[in-house]
This record gives structure tokens, sequence and C-alpha cells, in this order.
């Protein structure tokens, strides 16, 4: 019997594909990337067609052996990894290193992890497309020639630990720009004059607004003009002089594509892109469904396609007829128009199996999968109903020659928002309520007319959901990055987050203005969407990656050894704590390090004092009443003990809440479980958890 070899990315996707095929298979994960750019050096052979000197990642030596031993003494290899540019690179250096012929059919994509795409796939195996490998090899070597040579000069510029990034410094200087605009804004006055108008006799009423002088637009740019108008309307009648009547039809938006979902998720959900992402991966790979197994539950997450399989279309219409009744069906499938920069690859983020509704997974997934799924469900359903239709009021009145508008909607029909409203749309009535019938010519009671003074408003900062939109928008990036470029200018402290809000730091803004006085190509949005476009070019064979590489290195090589002499020596002052050093009595500072913010001595390196920041928790360590604080592991992990560590050894995993136990009055914590979370006692013999258990 013939025995395959099946390489996978991730251990549970290597799971749930292991559960499709039969015993003369094996599926192994290769744990992502086998081979990289060394990270010690710049790892390009720049004079040699900027041939990229590849090594294996440290710690992968005894994978890379068992992988090997499987390959021998397999029939045939099978390269699995994700489809996308990256996953192809992934499969490409498989091939080099277990001597697999790349020319051979021994790729194989999938878009679902369910067993009858699986099983099709490795019908359709294909040999690894250059043109995708070449598209990855360029990114990455564009990225490596930009990061490795930039960041040295910002380090003896500026503050050794800097980087800069093609991509992540246009998205720190969108950042910029708009704290820029924002500090810039000079709020004009204006005020509005509304009044509720009702039928004599009637309690219904309709809000209208003043618009202008007989027809004619004017601003109230003052109190006095407000005034004007107030003493015009005093006592006059209001009629109708028009007003007309109809129906609008919402369409329902499209399926999820990786930039809309990691938006719709962060307004809805209050995820982050990065914690969407990871959701979206377990989702993608494989969860324990009841009576299924285990199954893939969505398509591959990083896609810019708006297409839809047409048999998810046909099986989303039958749920909708079953669900809601005919006259939320349309009469044919609905179909979205990819946009224009789209590679599409793959079709849109929807469910593998429609007829999985979210509810069938809510008791064995976390609260973020289960969350999540519910999410790119409804959306998936709703793209394939009828329109929301809506009963709409425009009219116009006039009181003494001043002329107010009014305008209402009703929603008549749900159509698609029975099952979903965007975030956008969820501050609109929701409820059907009739409109007054007017007609022209009438006069209307007037309630108490309200005025009121406004100020314009600044542009908003950006949240994570508007840069990814603003990124998408202005074709930087891809959406494989939006969510790693994100993570990384948080981390590198050039941007915060403050309520959601991103803003950014003096750091962020120092470097922003040195890159773009310098460097001005690399955080210019076009040039960088000119750049995607040609990486994209590569990936459909119209342009050769080392001449894209080359066109771009040739300028920018003269452009480094200018800036390496013309950008001076920039000093950044700490941030001075109210922490005392108890070792010599000066302000401590913060500091960024490698795991974070950190205070140090400002005396170093006379004094070498230095301690992680402590944020308390409000709890009271129960072995010296001391404060129990919250404190990160070397590995990043978050964890709280004792601020008298290490003198004392109190250490929770969990979080403390501040109320104590109702049993012991030991110190109860919060632990989080895939159905939600418990309170439990810190005290493992406590009667508080026996009672929990039972």
């Amino acid at each position: 019997m013939a025995n395959y070899l099946v390489i996978v990315e991730s251990p549970a996707k290597a799971k749930t594909i292991n559960k499709y095929l039969g015993k003369n298979y094996t599926v192994i994960a290769s744990m992502g990337h086998m081979r990289d750019l060394p990270k010690s050096q710049l790892g390009i052979e720049i004079e040699n067609n900027y041939e990229p000197k590849y090594i294996t990642i440290r710690g992968k030596g005894e994978l890379l052996t068992k992988l090997k031993k499987a390959a021998k003494t397999a029939d045939k290899v099978y390269l699995a990894t994700d489809p996308d540019r990256e996953g192809e690179a992934i499969s490409w250096h498989l091939a080099n290193i277990l001597d697999i012929d790349a020319t051979k059919k021994c790729r194989i994509t999938f878009n679902e992890v369910t067993k009858s795409a699986v099983t099709a796939s490795l019908k359709e195996a294909r040999p690894i497309d250059e043109n995708l490998v070449d598209a990855q090899q360029a990114r990455r070597v564009l990225d490596r020639i930009v990061g490795y040579q930039i960041s040295p000069i910002l380090w003896k510029k500026v503050k050794k630990g800097l980087s800069a990034g093609r991509v992540q410094s246009v998205a720190t200087k969108l950042v910029v720009d708009r704290e820029r605009e924002i500090n810039a804004f000079e709020p004009k006055e204006y005020w509005t004059i509304s009044v509720p108008l009702s039928k004599k006799g009637e309690k219904k009423s309709i809000l209208a607004k003043f618009y202008g002088l007989n027809g004619k637009k004017k601003e109230l740019t003052s109190s006095q003009d407000t005034q004007n108008i107030l003493d015009m309307i005093e006592d006059s009648a209001f009629i109708v002089k028009s007003v007309s009547y109809s129906e609008k039809m919402n369409q329902p938006a499209p399926p999820f594509i990786t930039s809309t979902l990691q938006q719709e998720a962060s307004r809805k959900l209050g995820f982050t892109s990065r914690r969407t992402m990871s959701a979206a991966q377990q989702l993608y790979e494989g969860v324990d469904v009841p009576g299924k197994g285990t199954l893939g539950l969505i398509t591959y997450m990083r896609t810019d396609s708006l297409r839809l399989n047409p048999d998810a279309q046909i099986a989303a219409r039958g749920i909708i007829a079953d669900k809601f009744g005919k006259e939320y069906l349309p009469k044919a499938p609905r179909n979205y128009k990819t946009g224009k920069n789209a590679q599409d690859a793959h079709e849109a983020i929807r469910p593998s199996v429609p007829s999985i509704e979210p509810e069938m997974i809510k008791a064995s997934v976390s609260a973020d999968l289960y969350k999540l799924y519910k999410l790119i469900w409804e959306r998936f359903i709703a793209c394939q109903m009828t329109n929301a239709v809506y009963n709409t009021l425009s009219a116009e009145f006039d009181a003494n020659g001043a002329t107010f508008r009014a305008s209402a909607k009703t929603l008549k029909f749900a159509g698609y928002r029975a099952v979903y409203v965007e975030g956008s749309e969820e501050a609109e009535e929701k409820d059907a309520k009739s409109l007054p019938m007017l007609e022209e010519g009438i006069e209307l009671t007037a309630g108490k007319i309200e005025q009121e003074q406004h100020f314009t408003e600044p542009p908003a900062r950006y949240t994570e959901a508007s840069l990814i939109k603003a990124m998408e928008e202005n074709g930087i990036g891809r959406p494989s990055t939006y969510a790693p470029t994100i993570t990384t200018i948080l981390g590198r402290d050039y941007v915060t987050r403050e309520k959601r809000m991103l803003k950014p730091t003096e750091l962020g803004t120092i470097v922003t203005d040195i890159m773009a006085e310098n460097f001005e190509d690399i955080v210019d949005v076009d040039f960088t969407a000119n750049m995607e476009k040609q990486l994209d070019d590569i990936e459909t064979g119209s342009a050769k990656w080392v001449k894209v590489i080359d066109d771009f290195y040739r300028p920018f090589e003269a452009v480094l050894k200018k800036a390496e002499k013309s950008i001076e020596k920039v000093k950044i002052a700490d941030e001075v704590s109210d922490e005392i050093c108890e070792k010599c009595g000066r302000n401590m500072v913060i500091k960024l390090g490698r795991f974070g913010k950190f205070l140090a001595c400002p005396g170093f390196p006379e004094c070498r004092n230095a301690k992680p920041i402590l944020k308390d928790t409000g709890v009271k360590c129960p072995k010296c009443d001391g404060r129990i604080v919250e404190r990160r592991s070397q590995k990043g992990k978050k964890y709280f003990s004792c601020e008298n560590a290490p003198k004392c050894d109190f250490i929770l995993w969990d979080e403390p809440t501040k109320t104590p136990c109702p049993s012991c009055g030991g110190v109860m914590t919060r632990k989080y479980l895939k159905r939600g979370s418990v309170t439990v006692c810190s005290n493992p013999d406590c009667e508080t958890n026996k009672k929990e258990k039972k």
C-alpha cells in the first residue's frame, strides 16, 4: 500500500486534516517557515542579483530531521501550506530542503479545511507556482533591505533598538499626519434651530431644522444670526410648502474580506486586529464541532476578494428560505464586485459549512471564537438576502420666509436586517413606526423651538479599524500585513492606544520626521502603493523580481549614503516617573525594552537600578498585606504577585478580584474558560471551590 506524507503549517490544521485522510497518510506540521534570512546580518548578496542567503531557523533542527525521515520513506509528498504567497514560499523552501522536485505535482491548496475540499485538492495537485514564490521573496528582500539599512542609522542618530519598515513607516506617518491635522484644527462656530411640528390634535411629530431663507441655504455662524431668525419666526405659522413620500432600499453589505472583518470585529466586538486574526486562524484550521468532529469552520481568512462559491450561495439560500421565508430571498444569488486592487486569489471569508449555525458551536469553543464565527456567519447569510425597505418622508416648511426642512424614515421590511446590521447602521431606527401624513398647504403646530451652539470638530484619531481602512484604500500592505503592521508600530512605541484611539508618541513623530526628510519615498503613500502593485505584477508573471528590486535599490542606495551624512543626532528625553530610586534617591525614568516599558535609574552607569512598572490591582496580599500587582514573565505572560517579591512568594496566574472569598476571606480570582469565566478562590482547599465543582 502506498504511503503519503502531507505537510501543513500548524498542528491544529494537521490534527484536522489527519482525521479526513486514510491510514496511509501521515500529516506533519512545519510550524511555519523552516528557513529564513539570518537575523545577525543583511543576508542578501546585493551584487549577486540580490540573492537571499537562507538558513534553517534556530530550533527547527529536530523537526527538520523528522520531516526528512518521513519524506524519505514516503512514496509521495504533498505540500499543503496556506494558499497564499507566504504559504507558497514555505512549500518552496520545504521542497528544496527535502529534495522534492518543485516542477512535479507536489503542491495542494484548499480554501477551506473540510473533508471534501482536502480530498478534492489531492486530485488537483500542481507544481509549485514560481511566480508566487518570487513575489514573496521580492517582498522579503525589499523589507529586509529597507529595515536593515535604515534602522542602524536611526540607532546611531536617535535611539538604539529603533526600526524602520517599508509598510510600518507609512502606517506610522498616517497616524502622525492625522495628529497634526487635529492639532492644527481651528474650530468654527455654528448654530442650529430645530422645532417639532405636528398636525393639530395629533401627538405624532416630526423634527424640522432651519435650512435657510426663502428656500436658499443660509449658515448661522453667530448667536446674533440665530436670534434674528428666532425673532423672524416668533408667533409665525409653519406651513407645509412641499412634501414627498417614497420607498428607499438598502442593500446588504458584501461578505467579509480581511480588512472589513478586522474593522467590523473592532466596532462590534472591541477586538484588536491581532485578536481577530488569531481567532480567525483557529476557526479556519479546525475546531471540534459536536456531532461532526474536527472541522475548519471558515474559509481562508487572508483575502481581498468578494467572490463566493456558488455551492455556498445555494446553501445560504436554503437556510434563508427555511428560517425566514421566500420573501427574504432574492430571485438570484447575490454576487459582489471585487475592488480593482484586489488579488482575487481566494473567495471571501464565509462559513465553510453554512448549515453549522453559531449556536451549534457555542458550548464547545471559546467566547472569542463563538463571537467571531457568529459575526462571519450572520454577515454571509445576510449578504444573500433581500434589501431592507424603508418608508421615507422629505418635507419643507415655511415660517414667515424662514425655510425649515425635515426628513424621516421608518423600516417597512427588514430584509437582511433580520439577520445582520452593520456597525455603522446600528444607530438607525429599528422599530417600524408610521410617519405623519402631511399635505401641502396645511398649517402645523410648533412645539418648543430649540437653539443650539456647536463648533466644528477636528478629524477623529485613527482606531485600528479606521487605520486598516485607510491602509486598504491607499493600497498600503496586503490582507496578511494589516494586523502585524499595527502590532509592530504599537510594540515599537511609535504609536500608543488610548481608549481604542491611536496616538503617535514623541518617538514616533521624531522618527517619522527623519524618515520624511531623508527617505521621502519610503514614507510616501503613492510610492508604497505602487510597490505593492509591482509585487502583484511579479505574482502574475508580468514583472521579474530581480528587476523590481534593482529599480528600487539603485536610487535607494544613493539616498542612504546621503542620509548617513546629513541626519543630525537627536536626543530624546526619557519620561520621568514619580518612583524614587531606593539606591540613590533619583526620580526613576520610563524606558522601552525588549519586553515593554520598565523603570530605570537615570544615574546609569553609576547606578544600575532597574525594575518593572507595576500595575496595582487594588487587592491586598493575604500573606504580608502588601499590594498585589500585575507583572509579565520573560515570555510576556501576565501574572499577579506581591509587590514585596521575592521576600513574599504569593503569586497568582489568574486575575484577582476586589471581593474577598465569602468562605475563607482569601483572594478570589477570575478564571477564563472556553465557555466564559468563573470566579474561584485562590485557596485550593476552600469550601467555595468545592461548591463550584459540584
